[in-house]
């Protein structure tokens, strides 16, 4: 993973809440995390990573703080830890 695709992780787990992640910049650390997107019906896209599946919304441009939290929530589920597996 890169350096810019570490920070775009961290800034998902910082506190508070960023407003300015981009939805593409957010695509690429899942693709790098290994996760699985597939383009759904409705401006919707499904993540698939280590077992766990959810559905996010495709944002216009920054991702709301609502879908930040979700996209934290799941990357927890899925045991994904910044500090500890990808150190900046």
């Amino acid at each position: 993973m890169n350096h810019k695709h570490r920070k775009v992780l961290h800034s998902l787990f910082a506190h508070p809440v960023s407003a300015n992640i981009s939805l593409k910049d957010v695509q690429h650390v899942l693709v790098d995390l290994g996760a699985e997107l597939e383009e759904r019906h409705n401006s919707r896209f499904a993540v698939s990573l280590k077992g766990h599946t959810v559905l996010f919304h495709h944002a216009q441009h920054d991702l709301p703080k609502l879908e930040i939290q979700q996209i934290r929530k799941f990357l927890e589920e899925c045991d994904i830890d910044p500090v500890r597996d990808y150190p900046i």
